[in-house]
């Protein structure tokens, strides 16, 4: 029971561990593996009851919250003012900087997903301030239980980055469903989502690769979120990527540390492969072509007359 004991506070948190019967055998089984951003831990057998409290918290605090998914069996979850049973199709996100209480039986078998607490307030601050219930019987709630499941599964044969990417995954879908949303955007968190896109696409417009999968990636949404983010936005990913490299176009063409380059130059540093298509999208943007915003509209060697 010690070694237990010992594994068990080691990836949840220092906590109050009791059982029924102390000289019984210990059945409990418990599998785990760590980045340094997620956790995942396979936990099965042995009837206890595990209290968290603020002396617990205090200290060991973790920031991070935790989703548990049960596989069979039952368990009773308490935190706050909520508290409920939890069984297969039913899982619970609880914050594990907060006093909580968890019992289940002998047959009972369960995945926790360990997750920073940073990563679930950026993404939703409704879903942050109180534990969650999702129904993973149906729906989001049944892809994410179907994801933590394979994941873990398959946790050995992946790399520490494939696995914190697919946990990147599983936390977007996660705080959807928390809020409710399907497969809607959080609308409390899309104005800061949204300032995020718009810099980071400024910040790399002259990138010839730059779509909404790089975004994404970068950003550690998946291309759905961003997407959802920007059309509430009344844009796309491609229409902002667009409009940012012409107002940087416009910006060179007009600067005098750029006056010795050619526009095809110009259009090909900002990320155009086409200098008609260029020319094309510069004029339905600003009402004038490429060589009337030089300085002077005076051509430069290789611009067109």
């Amino acid at each position: 029971m010690g070694d237990w004991n010992d594994a068990f506070t080691g990836l949840h948190g220092a906590s109050r561990i009791t059982v029924t019967d102390r000289t019984a055998p210990w059945t409990g089984r418990l599998v785990s593996q760590r980045s340094r951003t997620y956790g995942m831990a396979l936990c099965s057998g042995g009837q206890e009851r595990v209290i968290r409290d603020t002396r617990h918290i205090k200290a060991d605090p973790r920031g991070t919250y935790e989703l548990l998914v049960p596989l069979a069996g039952t368990a009773w979850v308490e935190q706050g003012a909520s508290s409920g049973e939890i069984r297969p199709g039913v899982m619970a996100l609880c914050d594990i900087d907060r006093p909580l209480s968890f019992a289940h039986d002998d047959d009972f078998r369960s995945i926790s997903l360990i997750v920073p607490g940073s990563g679930v307030a950026g993404r939703s601050v409704a879903v942050a301030r109180e534990p969650q219930v999702i129904d993973g019987g149906s729906g989001l709630g049944r892809v994410i239980r179907t994801m933590v499941s394979t994941l873990q599964e398959e946790r050995e044969q992946l790399s520490e980055a494939s696995f914190d990417l697919a946990c990147d995954r599983l936390l977007d879908l996660l705080c959807l469903a928390a809020e409710g949303a399907g497969d809607s955007a959080p609308a409390g968190q899309r104005a800061t989502v949204e300032a995020e896109i718009r810099r980071y696409v400024s910040r790399h417009a002259c990138d010839d690769d730059l779509d909404v999968v790089g975004i994404a990636r970068a950003l550690g949404w998946s291309a759905r979120y961003i997407q959802q983010v920007l059309q509430a936005a009344g844009t796309t990913s491609r229409d902002l990527i667009r409009r940012e490299r012409l107002h940087l176009a416009r910006t060179r063409l007009g600067s005098a540390g750029w006056a010795g380059h050619s526009i095809a130059r110009i259009a090909h540093s900002c990320g155009f492969g086409s200098h008609a298509s260029f020319s094309t999208a510069f004029r339905k943007e600003f009402g004038m072509s490429p060589r009337d915003a030089r300085p002077d509209a005076l051509p430069q060697p290789g611009d067109p007359r």
